[in-house]
């Protein structure tokens, strides 16, 4: 395999939207649900904005405004960036087994209404430049077991302002004593900030199962013990924080606010933002092999995002996580825990991003229930907690995905290990917020080859795994910081040229790219079509040497295929779809070995992207 111990932003494209229309009205999403039944509860607070933002939880972009309104004084006006759809979200309590009606009016441009955690089918509805107040509605079931829900709106990417007003969930609730949350935090307390971070702390609330931090009014993270790094500030400019505590019964109140000024300094992108170009790589932090063992403190500043390899579970099926370093027995000269967590605070300073990679080629994760769901969530969250890491990678390899046999539509998976995967990832980007980079390292043949085979119920009993991360992508899009797909160790795959692509030189890096920012359709039916992500969020995997993996190039065909991809020259016997100039960058397995290898990969983007 790949990842082995031993080595190895756009408007909405005019394909999607007739995709996604034709989604829509097939599945009856465009007619709008029938009236409440008088028993039925009122669900949503404040759904009218007429308090502010109040209850709801917002991105950047979005604002309460006077005028236009549907009714009342207030509606929410948001204004979608080029890398943010101005999504706002609020989770409600509802009951197991119950049918549930949600509705918004809406106007402005693509505007986006659903409901997610329902437990058993998630779903959305939108509308396209609406000139004037438009009801969007539709229904859901809640699960056995469900007991919360979280509702959104949202527009896309760079297409202009939308409005929504009058939010409603009805259904059955409303009927027992309002629950109580737990006291507001005290303490509240900021360390010593840097340029671009600061770690705030706090006092344990009795009863709290975890902390909700704000910036400036904001919420971006949540924490489950009693202290929390933030990152990703700007030099010398004032924040205010705060923090709430959680658990079943609801939300605190907010504590008293702490405000921190960073210093003069070196400035990294916010949030979840990266450099308009990234240079990812892994780190062998818990083994050692002929690459060598490579201290973070020494990684250069050319590396943008650095995957720590790797967490792995305690068994395959377990769920719980454990990211154990190189022992000194194993790894000579390696760093203390003092250290190592000193020189993520330094990267971090520096707006890298640090991640826990989890997988790889040995250490294959199957949550085939949704207890090893939840021991998934809790034990990659202490690992970030612990470490203060920026988020999280998903280098699932071998079999720990796979479809079963009537699992042939990716947008709506029923196996077992997919479903806990997307829900066990969309609880971590909850938990903590906006900040939060989520990437994903597939091999190519579970992605790109879902474009010829997806499910053993359509090509005769092949390999289950082809095509099996599409429906965990497409899931996540909205929340997915990087694909950086691994363009080695692999066979032949079709491009949508109908042809046939081998590694080895620039074409098959162009073919497999091309597939991911143009879409395509799935087992060839062209009515499952696989929407393209946007250059932002897709970078190339490549082996870094020779002795990393089968499938390197040469600097010479790395050069190529970021020619043809950003500025449409040189693509050789492939035609592209497109150009791309915001393509994300480059990923490589592994910083050790480049190392190894005279830091050839690292120099060859440096000069590509000064």
């Amino acid at each position: 395999m790949d990842h082995a111990r031993s080595g190895r932003p756009l408007p909405l494209p005019r394909r999607l939207a007739a995709v996604t229309a034709a989604a829509v009205v097939a599945s009856g999403l465009a007619t709008l649900p029938s009236p409440a039944r008088a028993a039925d509860a009122e669900l949503v607070r404040n759904g009218g904005f007429e308090s502010g933002l109040d209850s709801w939880t917002c991105s950047r972009g979005t604002a309460v405004v006077a005028s236009p309104v549907h009714s009342g004084s207030a509606a929410l006006r948001a204004a979608p960036e080029g890398g943010d759809n101005a999504r706002c979200s609020q989770t409600v309590t509802v009951r197991p087994d119950q049918q549930y009606t949600l509705t918004a009016q809406v106007r402005g441009a693509y505007v986006f209404l659903g409901a997610t955690g329902t437990g058993t089918t998630d779903v959305q509805t939108w509308s396209q430049s609406a000139s004037d107040w438009t009801a969007l509605g539709t229904t859901f079931r809640t699960g056995p077991d469900t007991t919360r829900v979280t509702l959104y709106t949202h527009g896309w990417y760079g297409t202009g302002a939308y409005h929504v007003d009058d939010v409603s969930l009805t259904g059955p609730g409303g009927d027992t004593p309002a629950p109580q949350p737990p006291a507001p935090p005290a303490g509240l307390t900021a360390g010593s900030p840097t340029p671009t971070g600061v770690t705030l702390t706090w006092q344990a609330v009795t009863g709290a199962d975890e902390y909700a931090v704000y910036r400036d009014g904001v919420r971006i993270r949540t924490a489950t013990g009693t202290s929390a790094v933030i990152t990703g500030l700007e030099p010398e400019t004032a924040y205010s924080f705060q923090v709430t505590a959680l658990n079943e019964e609801g939300e605190s109140a907010r504590s008293q606010a702490v405000v921190v000024t960073t210093p003069t300094g070196s400035g990294g992108p916010g949030g979840p933002g990266l450099p308009p170009h990234a240079l990812v790589g892994y780190l062998h932090a818990g083994f050692a092999n002929g690459s060598g063992y490579t201290r973070l403190a020494d990684v250069s500043d050319s590396w943008d995002v650095i995957d720590l390899a790797f967490g792995e579970p305690t068994s395959v099926t377990s769920g719980d996580i454990r990211f154990e370093r190189c022992p000194v027995s194993e790894c000579p000269g390696v760093e203390s825990d003092a250290e190592f967590k000193a020189a993520i605070r330094a990267k971090q300073a520096a707006g890298k991003k640090v991640l826990i990679s989890i997988g790889g080629q040995n250490g294959q994760v199957q949550l085939t229930t949704t207890a090893a769901r939840d021991a998934f969530v809790r034990s990659v969250s202490a690992i970030i907690d612990e470490y203060g890491l920026d988020g999280l990678d998903i280098d699932f390899e071998g079999h720990s995905l796979s479809l079963n046999a009537d699992d042939t539509d990716f947008r709506n998976p029923k196996t077992p290990v997919i479903v806990n995967l997307i829900s066990a990832l969309r609880t971590l980007k909850a938990r903590y917020g906006d900040g939060f980079v989520l990437t994903m390292a597939p091999e190519t043949f579970f992605v790109q080859l879902g474009h010829q085979y997806y499910g053993t119920g359509r090509w005769g009993g092949q390999d289950p795994r082809a095509g099996a991360y599409l429906p965990v992508i497409h899931a996540l899009r909205e929340d997915l910081t990087l694909l950086h797909v691994q363009d080695y160790n692999s066979g032949p795959v079709m491009g949508l040229d109908g042809q046939y692509h081998s590694m080895g030189g620039a074409d098959f890096h162009i073919a497999m790219t091309d597939m991911l920012l143009t879409g395509f359709p799935v087992a060839g039916n062209a009515d499952h079509f696989f929407p393209p992500l946007r250059p932002g969020q897709v970078a190339i995997g490549m082996p870094a040497t020779s002795q990393a993996g089968n499938g390197h190039v040469a600097p010479a065909e790395v050069v190529k295929t970021l020619d043809c991809l950003t500025r449409g020259t040189g693509c050789g016997s492939y035609a592209t779809h497109g150009t791309w100039p915001a393509l994300r960058g480059l990923m490589t397995w592994s910083i050790n070995w480049d190392r190894y290898g005279g830091w050839e990969f690292q120099r060859t983007f440096d000069r590509y992207f000064p």
